[in-house]
């Protein structure tokens, strides 16, 4: 199948790596220095701050205060389960603070294979709960706390709020889904045509479930695809990448959430691939960072 990219993300194919998750622990090493090449984000109007939040075990995150900031943002990170953490996401946690004017609290969630699922969904709720309870010591609203993430961070992000609809946990007040990882079956047509689509293969998203379940079966909290029932969900925005893996379980979720009653700003963007709004020179990907932050900004200032 030809695959009609953007001008600009096609010039850049050559230089974007191509992971193999069979390691994962040496892939993190590259996934480390791609995140280092970026563009340094611009952090004069943000206060930054390295903390642990209490839990077991203790949870990292980072947090990022623009002034007279506007809501909250518990955001999870891309990385396949199994790389990334509040470091290599700098780069994009600092843009969308910068950009939406929200708090945001970047979390280092545990890691797969070594912690396998409950691990990073665990660390993602402790996060959101110690933000909660502890609203008023960060200097947040408790009402105006929303998830987020890219790719495995998305599907982080919509189990989370599965988990905190289904134990009475705390209010969320909206969902960024980045191009979620969903569903670990690869049955859509997306995950069945795109299988050596840049950066993202089949085989790296199989890898990256295998590492991530283990010998646990999946569960709405790990692929939130399986979830039957949506009601009473956050409302929701939900980019897809065209030449993506995961698009068409990003779009059949975000068609299920609005069939159940919750109101979703959906996205799909042309020409563009899974992880390709990293390619900072194109125009683009300038639009998507960019898009995030007047979301979410949106979302958390009505």
């Amino acid at each position: 199948m030809e695959h009609k990219l953007d001008p600009e993300l096609e010039a850049f194919i050559s230089l974007f790596p191509r992971a193999d998750l069979t390691d994962p622990v040496k892939e993190r090493v590259n996934f480390a220095a791609l995140a280092a090449s970026v563009p340094a984000p611009d952090i004069s109007n943000l206060d930054v701050e390295d903390i642990m939040v209490p839990a077991d075990p203790q949870v990292p995150v980072r947090i990022y205060r623009p002034r007279e900031a506007q809501g909250t943002l518990i955001w999870l990170h891309g990385g396949g389960f199994v790389m990334g953490d509040v470091e290599t996401e700098h780069p994009w946690a600092a843009r969308i603070a910068a950009a939406s004017g929200a708090v945001v609290i970047s979390v280092g969630y545990r890691l797969a294979p070594e912690n396998p699922f409950p691990a990073a969904p665990d660390d993602a709720y402790a996060v959101l709960t110690w933000a909660a309870r502890h609203a008023a010591e960060l200097g947040i609203d408790p009402d105006r706390i929303a998830v987020g993430g890219h790719s495995a961070g998305g599907g982080l992000a919509a189990a989370t709020a599965l988990r905190a609809r289904d134990e009475q946990g705390p209010r969320i007040h909206f969902q960024l889904l980045n191009q979620p990882g969903l569903d670990e079956r690869q049955e859509t047509w997306s995950a069945r045509e795109f299988t050596d689509t840049p950066w993202m293969t089949r085989d790296k998203i199989t890898a990256s479930w295998h590492h991530y379940l283990g010998s646990t079966p999946a569960s709405p909290y790990a692929a939130p695809a399986r979830a039957t029932d949506l009601t009473g969900l956050p409302p929701a925005y939900v980019a897809t990448a065209e030449y993506c893996p995961n698009r068409d379980e990003d779009i059949t979720y975000a068609l299920r959430l609005l069939q159940s009653g919750v109101s979703v700003e959906l996205h799909q963007w042309p020409g563009t691939f899974h992880g390709s709004q990293a390619i900072l020179p194109a125009e683009v990907s300038q639009r998507q960072i960019a898009e995030l932050g007047a979301v979410l900004r949106r979302a958390l200032t009505k």
